[in-house]
Order: C-alpha cells, then structure tokens, then sequence
C-alpha cells in the first residue's frame, strides 16, 4: 500500500510537493485498520517502525523502500491507532550507524524530555468561518496592525498548581479576554512547534509539523486560534526554516548522513545557536520546510508567518569569520540556495492563502525583502524595521538634556521607512541577554522612565508601520523576560503601571479608528514633516494622512520641560481636537495639555496658512485631529 503517486514522486524529486505532510509521516487510515508510515532516507540499509504497539522491536514492522530511487520508506501496520507512540529505526549504509528518530512529519510529539512521536487524527469542526470570510480584510497591508507578542509558557501560569504554564484551552479564554480589552488587533505565538528545550523559547525545532504536547494536543491548539478568531484577533506564528538542534533523535545525521544538514561545518553549522542550517540546495529539504510553513497555513487556519533570522539564510558569512565559510558559485556570500527557496516558499504562499502573510526577521540592508517575486524581491509580505527599533531605543536611553545632539536617530528613519513593508518591533529579543526592561532602558527617575515609556509607545504608534509590542512591555514590567517565571502582573496595581496599560489600550483603540496611522503606512503619501528639525527642542511634528482626506497631528515633546505657546504649522483652520495626551493623569503624567483641544490661528508657520499654539507637555505625545 502507498499514499504517493507517480505524480507526486515527480514533485517530490523536484522538490514542489508541497503538501509532503498529506503523505509522508504517519496516517491513519480507519476504513483500512491501520496507519500507513513513510520516511524518507535515501542512504539507509533498512527502516523500520518501532512503537508501544511491537514493544519496540526492530524486525516487528520493517519498511519497503520504493524503487523509484526517491529513497522514500513506507509500509502500512494494520491495528495502529490514534494515541500510539512510534519512532523510525534506521540502519545506514554507512558504517553500521544505527539510530532511532522521531517522525519529521509527525503531527503530535511526546511530551519533552521524552522524544517519541505520536499517530494522531487531526480532524477538528471549526467555527471561524466569519473570520476566514473577511481575514484578507484584516490581515490587508492598509489595516491596522497591532500585534501583541506572546511566549505561551510564561504569560501566565497556575500558582497554586505547581506555577505551571496555561494550556492551550486555559490561554484560548484568558488570552482572547486581555487582547480584547487592551484592543491588539493579531497575536504573535514564539514558536509552538515542538522543541526538546524549553529555554530556547521555541527556537530549535524539533518537531516542525507538531504543536508542542507541553501545553495540550493538536487539538487543543487548534481551539487556541479558532477562540481568537471567534472574537476578530488574527494569529501569527513564529516559524523557524533557518537551522535545527543536533539531538539525536532529530533531524541532524538523520539517515547517517548530513540529510537535513550540509556535511562540511562551514556550511552546516551555526556558530552562535550550536545549530545545525538546512541545505537549501537539496530539493527535498526545500519541500520539507515549505510543506511545514504551508502546513500551519492549511490546517491550523494560521494568518501570518513571521520567518526568524532570515539574515543567517540569507548570508553564507553570517556569525562567522574570515575563513570560516565557503562562497557561492560566483564567489559572493549570498546563499543562492536560500534566496532560491524563500522566494518559491513565498509565492506558494500568496498563491494559496493570499488572504495570509509572511513577515521576516531580516536585520540587514538586503533589497526588496518585501517586493514581490516577480520585481526581483524576496517576496515577504512585511519585514521587521530593525534599524528604527535600535536607533529609537539608543535615542530614549539618553539623557534628555543630550537628545539635541541625537535628533538625527530619529528622524533618520523615514529617508528608508518606505522602501519595505516594515514592522516596527519592540520584541522579545530586546528584554533579555541582559538588556534588562524596556522601562528599565528609559533614562530618568521613576516618572521620567514611566513617561519615556509612555511617549515611546506614541511616538511608535504615530511613526509609519505596523507595531509589535512583547507580553509585559504593555505595563512596564521593570524586571528582563524570564520564560520559567511568568509576567509581573502584580505591578499594575500600582498607578504608573496601570498608567501605562491604559495608555496602551487607548493607542490601540484610536489607532484602530483612525485610518490616517494604517492606511497608507508603505507610501510616503501617508507621511508628512512639519518639523523634523527642532533639534534645539528634541521636538518632531508630523502629519500621517489617510487615503479620504483624514488628518492626523502627531507632536512629540522628548525632553521633560513643558513647552508653552508651541507653534506648529497646520494644512486647515478650525478646531483641532486633542485626542489622546500621553501626559494625562489617567496615564500617570502630570495632567499638561490643551483642554481638549486648540483652535487654528490664521498665521502662517511652517510654510502652512493656519498654525496652533500648543502647550506641549513634559516627555509627552499629543495626537490632534482637525474637526
């Protein structure tokens, strides 16, 4: 018995099946009685499947290799059910090497530190339909984008049962109720594909077509996005296609040989994970991880895949020196294999989930990430804006009385902010390693830090792209990430705390409102200078402007001295409202502003017609809208 067809052999060495997950691996087959098992090792001398249903046994069910010289195994066991444990047991060509590997394409995993896979059943009744109808609304690149990142094993967790993590039923409930109320538009999960070491947060993969059993079954997680979808919150996925751990009973030597993996460590082996790099030359190897980022896609009803440390696919020199790596073809570092298979992973996805996106991790100046294939781009959906995210928090650590002198940090990033589709992030990645908090990175005392914050976060939501803001970083949590211990939620019973999440929930909530800060976040028709020059003040002004004529004044005061009498030119007279004051008392500020708002004098400034006379508060953001 075999589930592939000639056609799919033909795909398969090709490297363009796919939907490798819908016939390698483990299935069940009910009306035959049994599961059908397909692995491929080309360079085995025998496989096997071992499990709970043989007691383990090598010679109990061995495997057929096909003759087709794809080097794919396969073999059905009849009275194999849902629920049993298996592995592969492989003897190699090579030296005798003998080894036991969990299933590359399995769908469900034991619970780590054990390491066998699991048949498994994904059917599931899904009740998202009202979303799927109008996600490519949601997830379009003029929505607004607000996107609450989220390490399942730490948000929160049960104290008076050990301190253990939510399952995935738990956080459905208690993380669609949070995201509501704080008004995120998208979830952003690290990583939920299985992975033997918990304090890699997920970012060395072992199982990539298997939610992790830590927190419950495929199931379960399926009933994670289908809550969140329910109630209008999108779903990403973090997804790692850049490198793998070495454990044995992984990917890594999979058949005793470098499979997965390139042979030579100057290219098969990361320096600074430990890892091992996928050989993107070999076309299955490309087919294996696009099948497993379609796969999320496909069954999950995932909405976006944001693709981490594109940078180290990209670059055959990445982390490493002189001497330490081989050049291309050409004798450049660019990883022509990779480039090859990010642009065919990215048009299978436009192709068969245009309502979905993609979103790299890409800390390099390498062009046209997010331009479509066919213009020579990468074929991203959006990329995170590493460059803004640095500069702005090198900007917000110095004292006040300096940031004259490092104007030009923020003010830099609009010469580049259009030339991708940018994500600007405040991540994970900035809370830990020892960089401390974001509350803690704020220079000041405790209410100058609490206002940085507070006009950080304004000055992002009013700066050009999407936002991405890490769990705990909504109410300044003051001690680095820790992913055995979940957040300070104790904090917000404290006012500046509070101050913070209230501002927060506000931002979201007028952004949301307000075409002008999503509508046109990737052109710069959307973004307009008053003033990025008032270096002497450390003041910008700037208009974000909407497709239908809607105006929104964006005034960011970054030093702590109220400014009275602040004149800003403006496009039109009348009234303009203040709608949200970063320095309220509401949000812990000191209470400076305009008492809801400033008519237009008829006095040119700023080569406009019409200007406003501000009172701009301490380390403050004023947003004002035209009436």
């Amino acid at each position: 018995m075999t589930l592939l067809t000639d056609h799919d052999i033909y795909l398969f060495r090709e490297g363009t099946l796919f939907r490798a997950y819908e016939k390698l691996g483990a299935h069940y087959l009910p009306a035959e009685g049994g599961t059908h098992f397909g692995v491929w090792a080309p360079n085995a001398q025998s496989v096997s499947v071992i499990g709970d249903f043989n007691g383990w046994r090598p010679d109990a069910h061995r495997l057929d290799l096909r003759p087709d010289g794809s080097g794919i195994w396969e073999a059905f066991v009849p009275g194999v059910r849902p629920g049993a444990l298996y592995k592969f047991h492989i003897v190699s060509r090579h030296g005798g090497y003998t080894v036991d590997k969990s299933d590359p394409f399995a769908f469900f995993c034991e619970v780590p530190p054990k390491t066998a896979s699991i048949v498994w059943d994904l059917s599931y009744e899904w009740g998202d339909d009202e979303w799927m109808q109008r996600r490519r609304r949601a997830n379009a690149l003029d929505a607004p984008m607000s996107i609450y990142e989220v390490h399942i094993g730490s948000w929160r967790r049960v104290a008076e049962e050990g301190g253990r993590s939510l399952s995935y039923r738990e956080l459905a409930h208690a993380l669609g109720d949070y995201v509501e109320q704080m008004g995120f538009t998208h979830v952003e999960l690290l990583p939920v594909m299985e992975h033997p070491f918990f304090g890699s947060w997920g970012y060395q993969i072992t199982g990539y077509f298997a939610p992790s059993s830590r927190y419950g079954t495929p199931q379960d997680f399926m009933y994670l996005v289908d809550h969140l979808h329910r109630r209008g919150i999108g779903v990403i996925l973090d997804w790692v296609p850049s490198h793998f751990p070495t454990d044995e009973h992984g990917l890594a030597y999979f058949d005793g040989t470098y499979l997965y993996e390139h042979a030579d460590p100057r290219q098969g082996f990361h320096p600074e994970w430990n890892s091992s790099i996928f050989n993107y030359g070999r076309s299955e190897v490309r087919e294996f991880l696009a099948s497993s980022g379609l796969f999320w896609l496909d069954v999950y009803h995932v909405d976006a895949l944001r693709v981490d440390a594109v940078a180290s696919m990209l670059y055959l020199d990445y982390g490493r020196r002189e001497g330490e790596w081989i050049p291309n073809r050409f004798g450049g570092r660019e990883n022509l294999d990779a480039v090859r298979f990010l642009k065919e992973f990215n048009e299978a996805v436009y192709r068969d989930h245009p309502d979905t996106q993609t979103i790299a991790e890409e800390s390099t100046a390498w062009p046209m990430v997010s331009r479509p294939t066919y213009l020579g781009g990468l074929g991203f959906g959006m990329k995170w804006n590493m460059g803004w995210m640095h500069d702005t928090l090198k900007y917000f650590q110095t004292d006040p009385l300096f940031r004259r002198y490092e104007h030009h940090k923020l003010t830099f990033s609009i010469w580049y902010a259009f030339t991708e589709n940018f994500v600007l992030p405040l991540s994970h990645d900035e809370v830990v390693h020892g960089k401390g908090s974001l509350i803690g990175r704020m220079h000041g005392d405790e209410w100058q830090q609490f206002a940085n914050l507070r006009l950080l976060y304004g000055y992002m939501w009013g700066h050009p792209g999407k936002k991405l803001l890490f769990m705990g970083g909504e109410f300044g949590q003051k001690r680095e990430w820790q992913h055995d211990e979940e957040l300070e939620w104790w904090v917000t019973q404290y006012p500046l705390h509070a101050g913070v999440q209230r501002w927060v929930r506000d931002l979201n909530a007028f952004y949301r409102a307000t075409p002008s800060l999503h509508e046109i976040d990737f052109a710069p028709e959307g973004f307009e200078w008053i003033d990025a020059n008032d270096a002497e003040n450390s003041v910008l002004t700037f208009l974000r402007k909407g497709r239908d004529g809607d105006l929104t004044l964006v005034v960011c005061n970054f030093t702590p001295v109220v400014r009275e009498n602040y004149r800003v030119g403006v496009p039109r007279g009348g009234f303009w409202r203040e709608c949200l004051n970063s320095d309220a008392r509401e949000y812990g500020g000191s209470g400076q502003g305009n008492l809801g708002g400033v008519e237009a004098s008829p006095l040119p400034f700023h080569g406009r017609f019409h200007s406003l006379s501000l009172r701009l508060p301490p380390l403050g953001v004023l947003f004002l809208k035209p009436q």
